[in-house]
């Protein structure tokens, strides 16, 4: 009887084009996948680093695999598996902890699924991640994500992404493009492009560190792909979202009018400590480029509360700043300190009581903004992909620029486009609507 194996995913749209790629690994070598939920031989966790949280959640999650099979083989893969390797073999009932550029030969490890008595690590030095591994999902979700590119060299003091992932490296063009015309063979109707800097795209494409291609090309050549209705640009660092980007979204065939751009803070004086590349006049100015282009696009913004050194008055700033700004809706992140960051030796630390009234702040802003987006949307008509999960009687789907509508569960609607006016916002902040044309796609 086959193996099977289940996964669990923390993290970012890149985490699961991963997990999706590894998840096929297995599927080749003739394991049978299986929801998390159930009974499998085999649980691979795929973690993250960049919240607190998501290592808190890391134990739960093993506890979980253990009380559906308390002999099943946990394995644990991913970014946390990279920095803190020991950590995690510490954790009861993880046999092995695979590092950044061991995770893609998961299989090669796996010869004696018996539980072992302490968690066996196989991790790299980062310097050692240097090499291209390209992956994409499907099955999962009506979208695909598709990655294009890995790793980082900025040095946001924050951040651990580098130490997890490596350096900037990007696939060939040549296999992005392949690897798009295998997803749109699927029959899926949208495509992520995700990575760690997706704007730095062309760097290291062969090995090297110089740029092969840039952004815009790859951008270019995607858009010729046949059989891909839409194709959707995953957050993107502001200092490389260039003109050229902006007017080709706004005449492209696929390319969908959303973008999701990193703030971090409205604050000059912070964005200097946090090492961003900008300052907010250049932020200002690429919503601008956008909003002129593009007047209905979505913009969404992360942004960052409670780094050291932000006082009353940062954060006043940078609230007012997103205020003031024509923006959509905000993610927003509490800082948390991270090991082997320079943040963390940093002064003017933020208590943390202050750093949740600050975040509580920002999320109810991002509430009046996703609002005020949305309204100014009613009436107009859009393309709407519907996804395929029936919730309390309901289905949902995303305009191409990011509106969430709901309907009356029809199971024939899952991933079909459909032409729609939009009519009101209901109580729970979801769109309604009306078909323009009633036959089903």
């Amino acid at each position: 009887m086959d193996k099977k194996v289940a996964f669990y995913t923390l993290g970012c749209k890149l985490n699961f084009s991963e997990t999706s790629t590894i998840a096929r690994n297995f599927s080749s070598e003739g394991f049978e996948r299986v929801d998390f939920k159930e009974r499998a031989d085999i649980y691979v966790i795929n973690t993250c680093s960049v919240t607190e949280n998501a290592d808190k959640r890391f134990k739960s999650i093993v506890k979980q695999a253990q009380k559906n099979n308390p002999e099943a083989f946990v394995a644990a893969v991913g970014c946390y598996a990279q920095l803190k390797p020991q950590e995690l073999a510490d954790v009861e009932g993880v046999d092995l902890v695979l590092g950044a550029t061991e995770k893609f030969k998961i299989t090669d490890y796996l010869n004696d699924l018996s539980k072992n008595d302490m968690g066996e690590v196989h991790s790299c030095e980062i310097q050692e991640a240097d090499f291209y591994v390209g992956s994409y999902s499907y099955g999962d979700r009506t979208r695909a994500f598709l990655k294009v590119q890995d790793g980082c060299d900025y040095k946001c003091t924050y951040c651990t992404i580098p130490l997890a992932r490596g350096i900037s490296r990007s696939d060939t063009l040549e296999n992005v493009l392949h690897n798009a015309k295998k997803i749109s063979e699927k029959n899926i109707k949208e495509i992520v492009l995700t990575g760690v800097n997706i704007g730095d795209y062309g760097k290291g494409e062969f090995g090297n560190k110089k740029h092969e291609h840039t952004f815009y090309e790859l951008v270019e050549a995607l858009d010729d792909v046949d059989g891909i209705e839409r194709l959707r640009i995953s957050s993107i660092e502001p200092n490389l979202l260039k003109n050229e980007t902006i007017e080709f979204v706004s005449k492209s065939k696929t390319f969908v009018p959303h973008f999701h751009i990193p703030l971090q803070s409205g604050s000059n004086t912070i964005l200097k400590l946090m090492r961003r590349r900008y300052m907010k006049e250049l932020y200002m100015d690429r919503v601008e480029k956008i909003k002129q282009t593009m007047p209905n696009a979505c913009i969404g913004v992360d942004v960052i509360v409670g780094f050291p050194g932000e006082t009353d008055e940062h954060f006043i700033e940078t609230y007012e700043f997103l205020s003031q700004l024509d923006i959509s809706y905000l993610h927003v992140f509490t800082y948390s300190e991270r090991a082997n960051t320079k943040a963390a030796d940093m002064a003017g630390v933020v208590p943390k009581k202050v750093r949740a009234k600050r975040s509580k702040m920002l999320r109810g802003l991002s509430a009046k903004k996703r609002r005020a987006f949305y309204e100014s949307q009613i009436g107009s008509q859009h393309s709407v992909l519907f996804e395929g999960e029936n919730k309390e009687g309901y289905i949902h789907g995303f305009t191409e620029n990011y509106v969430k509508v709901k309907s009356p569960w029809n199971p024939e609607l899952v991933n079909t486009l459909q032409d729609v006016a939009l009519t009101k916002i209901d109580d729970d902040g979801l769109v309604r609507f009306e078909f323009i044309e009633e036959s089903l796609s």
